[in-house]
């Protein structure tokens, strides 16, 4: 029998991929999504496109909207919530509209979820920025990236939390709401603090999805600014992985209920944002990409890395799509698909 799902947000990047790998499946997919978010009309074409306009349920609604998402809850065993307000940058220019639809907009899927009878497991797509600036993980320099002195294997889910930006605070209060229904109303959520994800479908900007968008820069010509000094590192994950740890977490829903978890690359798979993406989309595009360089942003880690144990642990689950092959297979998509971004 198949599984009911909502997908908030179904129709951005990772949402749309974990749609397609559903709907693929033969589960009943109802996508939720205002279609705000740049991209996520072609997205929901490509959908349509590849599925009929049958293959699945849409609804354009704001997670905003609680009667909306009460509706579109009910008779829902699974309900997957990635609709959000992304960026850090936009949280510190509208910082009332990143609260509504990350805080308010979360607990308004809970409670729809709460009050739906059927008891569904709820993932969240919650963020590493929760753990803000993390001023006692100390690193080191090195010629060309920043490594961790005292949390060799990455940051685990003990550490303290320290809400750092508006959409620091809006994404944490949604994380720590989350994870008090399953203990308050015994709800079956799951927490996943996300990493920096990557790949197709992925219609990155400048302030969000930064693998994405340096290669369509890269390959449309355009400038690139690198905030910091590029030396930055971050675990990423492939999509497909991630998609992977979701249905880990559906399929051992007993353990995983009321857990959180920091998921992304891990220490295998990590990449300083410039001094090692770059000379990769150089050698992909076969000539020298010029950037320029500003002032770090409000929040910016210099270093974040997942400690993936406890979802290896619980779930079984670990990456298994390379940096290297990763990167290449988001550069093909994006050059076979280069009319999305015009």
């Amino acid at each position: 029998m198949s599984n009911k799902i909502l997908i908030t947000g179904g129709a951005g990047f990772i949402g749309c991929n974990a749609a397609a790998r559903f709907i693929a499946q033969g589960e009943q997919v109802t996508i939720y999504d205002n279609l705000s978010r740049h991209g996520s009309h072609k997205n929901l074409q490509w959908l349509s496109e590849t599925f009929g306009p049958t293959g699945f349920d849409f609804l354009q609604v704001d997670v905003r909207d609680a009667a909306a998402i009460n509706l579109a809850a009910r008779n829902k065993n699974i309900i997957l919530h990635l609709a959000g307000q992304v960026a850090v940058t936009t949280s510190v220019v509208d910082p009332r509209t990143d609260f509504e639809i990350n805080a308010i907009g979360t607990f308004n899927v809970l409670e729809a979820a709460r009050l739906n009878g059927d008891n569904p497991i709820v993932l969240f797509s919650s963020t590493n920025k929760v753990y803000g600036k993390m001023e006692t993980a100390t690193s080191l320099l090195n010629e060309s990236r920043y490594q961790y002195s005292n949390y060799v294997m990455g940051i685990p889910e003990t550490y303290p939390l320290d809400f750092h930006s508006p959409y620091g605070c809006s994404k944490g209060s949604a994380d720590q709401y989350v994870r008090d229904y399953a203990r308050i109303y015994g709800l079956r959520t799951v927490v996943f603090r996300q990493s920096c994800i990557y790949g197709p479908r992925q219609m990155g900007v400048e302030d969000q999805g930064w693998l994405a968008w340096f290669c369509i820069a890269a390959l449309n010509g355009n400038p690139i600014t690198i905030y910091g000094d590029g030396k930055q590192v971050r675990d990423v994950l492939y999509v497909d992985d991630l998609i992977d740890a979701y249905q880990a977490a559906i399929q051992r829903i007993d353990t995983a209920a009321g857990q959180v978890y920091n998921i992304g690359g891990g220490p295998s798979n990590t990449l300083s944002i410039w001094s090692e993406l770059g000379p990769r989309l150089e050698r992909l595009a076969g000539r020298l990409i010029l950037v320029s360089y500003a002032d770090w942003r409000p929040g910016d880690q210099n270093i974040y890395v997942s400690d993936i144990r406890k979802s290896q642990r619980d779930m079984d689950w670990s990456p298994r799509v390379s940096v290297d092959d990763g990167v290449q297979r988001l550069w093909a998509w994006a050059a076979s698909n280069r009319s999305l971004f015009e």
